[in-house]
């Protein structure tokens, strides 16, 4: 019942009541299944998977949310958008009550698999995940979240670039400022990210090799880690950006239609 559910809503876009409230005995593990079952109809329908997205990595919003662990989700060719000379224009189209997180995402040369997490990196970029919620006001549980795709909505990945050889102690410096057009909105560090992004990589690993029938993370995918800042509400018409420091990476301007 709740994949079809899922599949209706991602179809025809709208809010809805709470899962977990639907289904008063759903657990994120249950959740997690749903949305298996909607990545089989995208499959089936001609989307092709190329990464995955870890969510609430950053301990300082759980409180906000009501959601304690990071959760994680599939990132798809028709979700992923490419900077072109770090500008995109981002369609909101089919997302309900889209929000921006800024984040590091890494592109992986083999799978964490016995390597240390740094051999299996081959580039890491900045990035901006459009997260969304078919609940009203962002209301939800984790179980609402595992069964929603992780909440994934677009990935933008800026200008790859190779992975410096202090990434591990760099990486938990790095400081992001979001903006919407010239106000600073929010500002974070990549501490927030479960201690630093790399440790976000780790956790997600982790969690696949642990959890039924979830596919281990390979070469070849894309990894974002969960937001720097806080999620912020996004609309067509605005420009936001991001500013970096402390990392090789360039900022991100992003237009939303």
């Amino acid at each position: 019942m709740l994949a079809r559910e899922l599949i209706s809503l991602h179809e025809a876009p709208r809010e809805a009541p709470l899962f977990s409230e639907s289904y008063p005995r759903l657990s994120a593990a249950a959740g997690y299944e749903a949305a298996r079952a909607l990545h089989e109809h995208r499959v089936a329908s001609g989307w092709r998977a190329v990464g995955r997205k870890i969510g609430f990595t950053n301990r300082t919003i759980w409180p906000r949310y009501g959601v304690y662990e990071p959760i994680w989700g599939t990132v798809y060719d028709r979700t992923l958008i490419r900077a072109v000379d770090n500008r995109a224009l981002v369609p909101l189209a089919g997302l309900v009550n889209p929000r921006i997180e800024p984040e590091i995402c890494f592109g992986l040369r083999a799978a964490p698999d016995g390597r240390t997490l740094v051999e299996c990196i081959e580039w890491m970029a900045h990035a901006v995940e459009i997260v969304q919620c078919h609940h009203p006001q962002w209301k939800l549980k984790l179980a609402d979240s595992t069964a929603d795709n992780g909440l994934h909505g677009r990935l933008l990945a800026g200008t790859p670039v190779e992975l410096p050889k202090d990434a591990e102690r760099l990486l938990p410096l790095v400081e992001v400022e979001l903006f919407q057009g010239d106000e600073r909105v929010d500002r974070g560090v990549g501490a927030n990210v479960l201690g630093s992004p790399l440790s976000a990589l780790a956790h997600l690993a982790g969690v696949l090799a642990k959890q039924a029938g979830a596919p281990a993370l390979m070469a070849g995918e894309i990894v974002t880690t969960g937001v720097i800042t806080d999620a912020h509400p996004v609309a067509p018409g605005e420009v936001w950006s991001t500013r970096i420091a402390g990392l090789p990476l360039a900022a991100l301007t992003i237009e939303f239609a």
